[in-house]
């Protein structure tokens, strides 16, 4: 805990739960990324709109109880995201208004379908419900592959499998929603990937501190991708929220808490590591990314983990971010 202690008290933390605090946050994103007419705004990538975004976004709003929100997310989305033949959304929506990038983005897909099926069951909506289950479905039928190193799942329908060889995003195993799909959409598949998702993450472990990539290559074995940065950044600080959120903690956590901690002395925590030669980002990481930290620093005594609220300083990913973790702790604790 003295790591979590001395990272809380460097940023200056308050408390904030599942109450005022916890509105205030919901109001706060609202009015900074959320357009009237149900489009989640990414200020932080030049104003698009995301099939991650819109998942995101009605997760949270069934999350706060705010059927309202989550109405005009889902019919922004089905209305400007579903124009796929195959049933997946596509992922990048730009202003002044269209779609640029038809391929779809599986996380999101993975978002919206997770938060349909939590809306179906909230609000007692059949529609929502089977709107998700579908999603899923076509989630599992689209985009999973059984290879020699068990199931995967591919990041998109285009761009990433050629000759059996397969390059990977394990940020995009949320889960906490496989574990809910397995008993929704009721396939095998979703505890596989689990499964094997936690073997993957065992051993695509690079660099000082033996942490996953953003982007990794599957062959006959595991490797950064010539073509791609090989960081432990931008995507990757997503893995520990989502192994701790699904329940995992010990060796699958500790990787992540050795280097945040090796930073807990330090004027900033970097962003990003590069796992070829363990250089760091210069710059302080995100609230949301620091909010990951702490969480991983704190397992398994989550209780004691307090965060900031939302304010004006951070971008649409790092206010995610925020959120999600929060949204973790109130599901652990029970709220």
């Amino acid at each position: 805990m003295a790591v979590c202690c001395a990272f809380l008290l460097c940023v200056g933390i308050m408390t904030a739960g599942p109450g005022a605090a916890a509105n205030t946050d919901w109001e706060h994103f609202l009015r900074r990324h959320v357009h009237a007419d149900g489009r989640v705004i990414d200020d932080g990538a030049g104003g698009i709109s995301h099939s991650e975004g819109q998942g995101i976004g009605m997760l949270l709003a069934v999350h706060f109880r705010d059927r309202d929100t989550f109405d005009r997310l889902w019919q922004w989305t089905r209305k400007n995201l579903m124009v796929r033949d195959d049933g997946l959304l596509a992922w990048r929506w730009s202003p002044p208004g269209g779609v640029t990038d038809r391929n779809n983005a599986t996380d999101g897909d993975i978002f919206v379908a997770w938060a349909l099926m939590r809306a179906g069951a909230r609000w007692g909506s059949r529609d929502y419900l089977d709107a998700g289950v579908s999603l899923a479905h076509t989630v599992r039928e689209k985009l999973v592959r059984r290879t020699a190193r068990g199931v995967a799942l591919l990041p998109g329908v285009e761009g990433f499998e050629q000759n059996g060889i397969l390059v990977l995003n394990l940020s995009y195993w949320v889960f906490p929603a496989f574990a809910e799909f397995s008993r929704t959409e009721r396939s095998p598949i979703w505890a596989e990937l689990i499964q094997n998702g936690y073997r993957l993450l065992a051993e695509a472990r690079f660099g000082r501190w033996g942490l996953p990539p953003d982007w990794l290559r599957q062959d006959a074995a595991l490797s950064l991708p010539d073509d791609r940065e090989a960081r432990f950044g931008y995507d990757a600080v997503r893995i520990p929220l989502y192994l701790l959120w699904g329940g995992a903690g010990g060796d699958a956590i500790q990787p992540f808490r050795s280097f945040w901690a090796y930073f807990a002395g330090a004027s900033f925590l970097p962003g990003w590591t590069n796992l070829k030669d363990d250089s760091v980002d210069s710059h302080d990481a995100l609230k949301g990314v620091r909010a990951i930290a702490a969480v991983a620093g704190a397992n398994p005594k989550l209780d004691r983990v307090l965060l900031p609220e939302l304010d004006q300083s951070q971008p649409y990913y790092s206010d995610v971010l925020l959120l999600l973790v929060k949204m973790m702790l109130w599901e652990r604790a029970g709220r």
